[in-house]
């Protein structure tokens, strides 16, 4: 295992518990203490860590990172394969996979889908895109980690998913917290609020699937039924929200990328149509 932030011991911890050898390596030496002590053994340099098994897991900052951490490991690369399961773009993983067969390793994409104390409970998934056999081949050293899902061979899918989880995730702490600003202006606290907000938010997934059997069946055929919904309606309500928060003095960043989604629609005349509608102006920006 290299690279021991919150992810990387989580994941370190687990591998103990579920019986395997465990070698780290991290830039930062003191943040290996905790691992070791649990059992951990810790490698003095990354190409150490790298030959102290033909599995290699990565939990980086970025990509770029790990050119930074095994460029003086290259040698010790043929063979092994590599699991980043760090955040970057697709284009950036792909080109990680070139390099990473250049150099005579396997390579694997991931993106764990919890945060770091949930590593290795059942809520626990793990996406993964690359080789099929490869994955197949390291599944029982991987599984432990969280239920394993592969999407493809292309090495970006399991980032591509990684982000587009991420994209609802960011977005939905941002409404949290403008949503507990508004609220605060009326001398709500965060600690009333928060309550509250967080209880709506797990409505919404109950409130989107009520309306259609299979969620995006309909979008897949570009139909976008009005029926629940409206973009006249939901425009309205960007509207009111856009307002409420400039009487409010708030940072209007994230209600007014909300509005012009639903404007955009409106300008095109399909104010009739679903919320859904709104894909278009995402798909094509202007």
């Amino acid at each position: 295992m290299i690279g021991l932030g919150p992810m990387g011991q989580a994941m370190t911890r687990t591998l103990l518990a579920a019986g395997h050898p465990v070698t780290v390596w991290n830039r930062t030496a003191g943040r290996a203490d905790g691992v070791v002590a649990d059992g951990a053994a810790l490698a003095a340099t990354p190409g150490e860590a790298v030959e102290a098994s033909d599995l290699v897991l990565l939990s980086l900052t970025d990509y770029r990172a790990m050119y930074d951490v095994l460029g003086g490991a290259t040698a010790s690369l043929a063979g092994r394969t590599l699991v980043n399961l760090s955040s970057d773009t697709p284009d950036r993983t792909r080109e990680a996979a070139a390099w990473a067969a250049d150099h005579g390793a396997a390579f694997l994409s991931g993106g764990v889908m919890v945060p770091s104390p949930m590593v290795g409970t059942e809520a626990a998934r793990v996406y993964y895109s690359g080789r099929g056999e490869v994955l197949e081949h390291h599944l029982a050293a991987l599984r432990p980690l969280g239920t394993p899902e592969h999407l493809g061979e292309d090495p970006g899918l399991a980032q591509l998913m990684y982000q587009a989880q991420l994209a609802v995730f960011l977005t939905t702490l941002s409404g949290l917290m403008h949503a507990t600003a508004m609220l605060g202006t009326a001398g709500m606290r965060a600690g009333e609020a928060l309550p509250v907000l967080l209880s709506f938010t797990d409505t919404i997934g109950g409130m989107l699937r009520a309306g259609e059997d299979s969620p995006g069946t309909a979008l897949d055929a570009g139909e976008h039924p009005g029926d629940l919904s409206t973009v006249t309606m939901m425009g309205a309500t960007a509207d009111h929200i856009v307002e409420t928060s400039t009487s409010l003095g708030l940072d209007l960043a994230l209600p007014l990328a909300v509005r012009s989604h639903y404007g955009r629609a409106l300008e095109n005349g399909h104010g009739g149509d679903g919320w859904t509608r709104v894909i278009d102006s995402i798909r094509t920006p202007r």
